[in-house]
């Protein structure tokens, strides 16, 4: 499921600024895993600056920061 959702965000098909689906849409929905395999996934890529989490509002993908 990870390396799933990293491929989608490397290949563009989740673009900076997407909203992602519930936890419980991934993991039913998309994947077809448990929650807490969603939860793993999202939490390394968040650590990552790959996805940001917007409490109450839902999970984004990320913005690249611009290099000077």
């Amino acid at each position: 499921m990870y390396a799933d959702l990293l491929a989608d965000l490397d290949s563009g098909e989740l673009p900076p600024g997407t909203r992602l689906p519930s936890e419980q849409a991934l993991a039913d929905d998309v994947y077809g895993v448990s929650r807490p395999t969603v939860r793993r996934a999202i939490a390394a890529l968040v650590e990552q600056g790959r996805l940001k989490v917007a409490h109450g509002r839902g999970t984004y993908v990320a913005t690249p920061e611009a290099t000077g």
